[in-house]
């Protein structure tokens, strides 16, 4: 072991051992010198007014402590943009988000002919071509569900369900037809279409794209009561709309039995029949299917009977039993007048004789034929 006067290296080769060199403690060899922490001046640099006889050298300590952190920051920097450079390169990178479309409708009254047929609802439905139809949702039974090319069976089935839970939200649910409440519907809709919902509901326009009766069904609480009873036949088709989404396509008629909003006891026969058709496309994305939710593309909604002049936007206004329609038609419609424009259509009510048998259930795994349109309302 080198003692306090060895160099750092140890002793030097050449050096005389035992305690013969009464000098040895004080022979500086040159490892010795370079690893010396101060450093005398020359005598000349010592000459100059104020000099100091020695100065400071940099340690070695400090030179690998240096060393050192720049080693971490390298490696903390090449950590990062190995990080950044998988991120760029993962291959399950999620795909640009897309903002759901507004939905556009379109809303046709149907004027009767005639005055509105009044009765008992168990008699009406029987002398209707609803005589037949399920009850409720038993109505709307999608079809077998298949996989698509890029979405499984297992997919399709929950796009369905969700779809049909709409449609029963909207055009079922006593709160909903009542007016007590929208909450059932605007949780099944894309948050980018909430919006447009609530503007609807809160500030109806029939300028195609903000009446309340483009999303669900409703009647006004102080003039129509209906009835508990409501017959429900339609078609569920899907399909594939791109890689990234389903779009399915309902087409069903809902007939509901009324009877007027009046307090007290009402007449066994003073019911009546109305009928709505609705026509919804939806468009269901990975995001949709994964949180039970969907977005409503267009809507084509045929009521009756109502009068041409009827505004519809808020509400239906069905005539109830024994009431006539207006004979004048629609509103004008302006097409010079700025601002939002407003649509003027309307139809006559047709219903259709009563049928033998009970129409046939939909077909197909997927639904890829056009419905057959029943040939009323």
């Amino acid at each position: 072991m080198a003692d306090h006067g060895d160099p750092p290296e140890g002793p030097a080769e050449n050096s005389a051992g035992g305690g013969e060199d009464e000098y040895r403690s004080l022979v500086f060899d040159e490892s010795f010198v370079r690893a010396a922490r101060l450093q005398e001046f020359s005598a000349q640099e010592r000459m100059g007014e104020h000099a100091r006889a020695v100065r400071s050298l940099p340690g070695r300590t400090l030179r690998s402590g240096s060393r050192t952190a720049l080693a971490l920051v390298v490696l903390i920097a090449l950590a990062f943009g190995t990080a950044v450079y998988m991120g760029f390169r993962h291959p399950y990178q999620a795909p640009v988000g897309r903002r759901a479309e507004p939905l556009r409708m379109t809303f046709v009254p149907l004027a009767p002919r005639g005055a509105v047929p009044a009765g008992t609802p168990a008699g009406l439905f029987a002398g209707s071509p609803a005589a037949h139809y399920p009850k409720g949702g038993d109505g709307i039974n999608p079809p077998v569900a298949g996989r698509t090319d890029n979405f499984s069976a297992s997919q399709v089935v929950t796009a369905l369900a969700v779809v049909k839970n709409y449609l029963v939200a909207s055009s079922l649910d006593p709160d909903v037809l009542g007016g007590n409440t929208v909450r059932p519907v605007e949780a099944l809709l894309d948050p980018d279409q909430t919006g447009q919902f609530e503007r609807s509901m809160s500030e109806p326009y029939d300028d195609g794209q903000h009446a309340a009766t483009g999303w669900l069904v409703r009647f006004d609480p102080a003039e129509v009561a209906p009835g508990p009873e409501v017959r429900v036949m339609g078609t569920l088709r899907y399909a594939e709309v791109g890689s990234d989404a389903l779009e399915v396509v309902s087409d069903h008629t809902f007939t509901y039995a009324l009877r007027p909003a009046v307090s007290g006891p009402q007449q066994a026969d003073g019911a009546s029949l109305f009928t709505v058709r609705r026509e919804l496309r939806f468009r269901l994305d990975r995001e949709d299917l994964r949180l039970g939710r969907l977005e409503v593309r267009t809507s084509y909604v045929q009521a009756g009977p109502q009068s041409c002049t009827a505004d519809t936007s808020g509400a239906l206004r069905p005539l109830l039993a024994g009431r006539r329609a207006v004979s004048r038609g629609p509103a004008g419609t302006d097409p010079y007048e700025s601002g939002r424009p407003a649509a003027a259509l309307c139809g006559t009510l047709k219903v259709s004789s009563l049928p033998s048998r009970a129409p046939a259930a939909p077909q197909g795994p997927r639904g890829s034929a056009t419905p057959a349109r029943p040939s009323h309302p």
